[in-house]
C-alpha cells in the first residue's frame, strides 16, 4: 500500500525485452538505501517488486499485463517516474490509501497556466466514473491528488509548484497518456450500495434521498 506522495523522481537508464514483458533499470537516488530485493515500489502507480539493488539503480519487472493496462510500455532510457516505497505501519499518510493496482490510463486534455499553480484537466471514460467525485482523491500516475472540478468528460485537478516540480507533471503535456487509480473506498461504496439495491431489495437511491441523505 502506498500514499501517493512521491518520495523520488527517478530516471530510467535502460529497459530490456523479458518475453512480451519488459525488465526497467531506474536511477532512484535514495531510495536505494534500505531497500531489498523483493519489496515492493510504486513506479508512475504500479506496484512493482524490486527484483535488484545496486549503489544507485532499481530493477524492477513488469508482465505483459501490466504493460498493456498502464502506461510503463511507453517508457523509454531517459523518461522520468515518480518513485515511492510501500507505507510502513508507523508512518504517517500524508495523501490518501493507494493500493497501486491503476484502473485505467487517460489523456491529459488541457493544461491551465495560472501564477501559482497549474490546472490540468484529464478525459476519464464510464469504467471509472462512478468512483470520481468532485473534491475526492485520486492518484494520477502515482501521485495523490484532489479532484477540484469534475464535468462530464473530464476532471480538473490543482498543481502547485511543490508537486510540478517533485512529480514527471511537471513535465507532462497535452495528449500525454497517464495512469489513473481511483479511491479504493468509493470503489467499495459504490460496490457494496450496487449490489445491496439488486432485485428491489435494500438500499437505493430514492430509499437514501427519502432518509434525508
Amino acid at each position: 500500500m502506498f500514499s501517493g506522495i512521491i518520495e523520488y523522481l527517478g530516471t530510467v537508464s535502460a529497459v530490456t525485452g523479458m518475453g512480451q514483458g519488459k525488465k526497467m533499470a531506474i536511477k532512484a537516488g535514495h531510495l536505494v538505501q534500505g531497500t531489498r530485493p523483493g519489496d515492493s515500489i510504486a513506479v508512475n502507480g504500479v506496484c512493482l517488486t524490486v527484483i535488484s539493488v545496486n549503489e544507485s539503480l532499481l530493477e524492477v519487472e513488469a508482465v505483459a499485463e501490466t504493460l498493456s493496462k498502464t502506461n510503463l510500455g511507453e517508457l523509454t532510457r531517459g523518461s522520468r517516474v515518480n518513485l515511492e516505497r510501500s507505507l510502513q505501519a508507523e508512518g504517517r499518510i500524508h495523501g490518501h490509501w493507494v493500493l497501486g493496482h491503476v484502473d485505467t490510463t487517460t489523456r491529459i486534455a488541457g493544461i491551465q497556466r495560472l501564477p501559482e499553480s497549474v490546472l490540468m484537466s484529464f478525459e476519464f471514460n464510464d469504467e471509472i466514473r462512478p468512483f470520481i467525485m468532485a473534491r475526492g482523491s485520486i492518484a494520477v500516475d502515482g501521485v495523490s491528488l484532489t479532484v477540484a472540478r469534475l464535468d462530464e468528460s473530464t476532471f480538473t485537478c490543482s498543481l502547485i509548484s511543490y508537486t510540478l516540480s517533485h512529480t514527471n507533471l511537471g513535465g507532462r503535456e497535452l495528449g500525454h497518456r497517464v495512469n489513473i487509480e481511483t479511491d479504493i473506498i468509493g470503489k467499495y461504496v459504490v460496490r457494496t450500495l450496487g449490489r445491496m439495491g439488486q432485485g428491489g431489495s435494500g438500499i437505493t437511491g430514492d430509499k437514501l434521498r427519502n432518509w434525508g441523505y
